[in-house]
């Protein structure tokens, strides 16, 4: 494993010798990343790499296991000063509060409309007059480019539309953490483009910490400070975006260029495979 570290301690997340299972496979190995208030870092890697279970693990969706085989709870992510490991619900439900999250399909509630949505963070953490509400809420709007849209729904938007709307909602309190899964997906290139302009002045704006799970390579290079890869749930190399580039890791390089793994079939241990004797 390959990583650049700044010396400072000025760092909000700090994950350490995290490891985790699901039921008896290992999903994620030693895994070791530290991110500096106010860069933004983006986790990168193919599919089944570990990279959203990570991202569920930095927002306390899920918690570090060994598993079964070994059963002891493994590593810490230590965020804003605690581990997030060891909090309570009630303790994690506070922690919270400093933390936005933007989902990739935007998770948005269908019943209610744009202005109803964003809320919602407000109506749970807080007991702000519906006025203040209300002010709050244009406030992000006009900030994601959609002011005058809180009375339509949905069903109304376009892609680029809802994943600025789950933005907005992941801002509305002024959190100083905030997590995007695959922000960039299924979008065009245009929008896309835009839409990393905007999360890097909402980073210049807000001053906030964000961590950014993608796949698109163009939206990487352009948003990073520093781009952690992974494969197969090890951290490959964490650095900067010209230190991922120049990267000799041919693991790295395969995810880069794009190129298909050469996998060689053992016949007998695909045999057992099918048969459920592995």
């Amino acid at each position: 494993m390959m990583t650049t570290q700044n010396n400072s301690d000025d760092y909000v997340i700090k994950v350490n010798d995290l490891i985790t299972h699901f039921g008896d496979r290992q999903i994620l190995h030693d895994i070791n990343v530290n991110i500096k208030k106010g860069e933004v870092m983006v986790i990168m890697g193919g599919s089944g790499s570990g990279k959203t279970t990570l991202l569920r693990l930095l927002i306390g969706a899920v918690r570090p296991t060994a598993g079964r085989l070994h059963p002891a709870t493994s590593g810490s992510i230590n965020i804003l000063g605690q581990d997030i490991t060891r909090m309570s619900k009630r303790e994690m439900f506070k922690m919270r509060q400093n933390m936005g999250v933007a989902f990739q399909g935007g998770a948005l509630f269908s019943s209610m409309n744009v202005a109803e949505n964003i809320q919602l963070p407000l109506h749970e953490h807080t007991k702000l007059d519906e006025m203040t509400i209300k002010i709050m809420t244009r406030m992000k709007l006009e900030v994601v480019n959609l002011a005058g849209f809180e009375d339509l729904m949905p069903s109304e938007l376009s892609g680029g539309m809802i994943k600025r709307v789950a933005l907005a909602r992941s801002i509305i309190m002024d959190p100083k953490l905030l997590f995007f899964d695959e922000p960039s997906a299924g979008l065009d290139p245009v929008v896309s483009a835009e839409l990393d302009e905007l999360i890097l002045r909402l980073r210049d704006a807000m001053g906030m910490t964000i961590v950014i799970v993608t796949h698109e390579l163009d939206s990487a290079f352009r948003i990073a400070d520093r781009i952690t890869v992974l494969d197969q749930g090890q951290i490959l190399i964490t650095g900067t975006v010209d230190e991922v580039k120049n990267c000799d890791n041919e693991r790295v390089q395969n995810l880069l260029n794009r190129t298909p793994k050469d996998e060689t079939i053992d016949a007998d241990a695909y045999m057992k495979r099918l048969t459920g004797e592995a």
